[in-house]
């Protein structure tokens, strides 16, 4: 993506986030639903023109982990406080993105197969469940008869 495809945000003085492609004042709600939206954008300070996107992210962090259901405990922040300044500084951060994406590309699998069994129509779906579950109980029945016929014929050996 280039530089004229990053939407621009920029943040005013009196705290007030402008949407450029909008034309509109946009809220930090707003800001998060363009993350979820996959829209890549940059924040700008309107005044000193400085990018500034690390710390709407950040702002947006606080008021998440505020509410009922933070995905940070208190330990975890505790350890990251503790890399900061650290010299494996680097790699915990390296690792962290490298965890993330993995995890984010686990997802998007899911997702996409999770979507392709829901286009299918339910009459389908059900049909392939069935067939399967009628492949495992033939390959059951296999197995166990094959079972029982190795003793008898063991006895007819002996």
């Amino acid at each position: 993506m280039n530089q004229q495809d990053i939407r621009i945000i920029k943040k005013y003085p009196n705290r007030r986030i402008y949407d450029t492609e909008q034309s509109r004042y946009i809220t930090l709600n707003d800001v998060k639903n363009l993350i979820t939206d996959n829209v890549e954008f940059k924040v700008i300070d309107a005044h000193s023109k400085k990018d500034i996107t690390r710390s709407i992210l950040l702002q947006i962090i606080i008021e998440q982990e505020s509410e009922k259901n933070p995905l940070f405990s208190t330990e975890n922040l505790q350890r990251f406080i503790k890399y900061y300044g650290a010299n494996q500084n680097q790699q915990f951060s390296d690792f962290i993105n490298q965890s993330l994406a993995f995890f984010q590309q686990q997802q998007e699998q899911f997702q996409s197969s999770m979507n392709d069994m829901l286009d299918q129509s339910p009459l389908k779906f059900w049909s392939e469940v069935g067939q399967q579950n009628m492949q495992m109980w033939q390959e059951m029945q296999k197995e166990w008869f094959a079972s029982i016929q190795k003793p008898d014929q063991e006895e007819k050996e002996e």
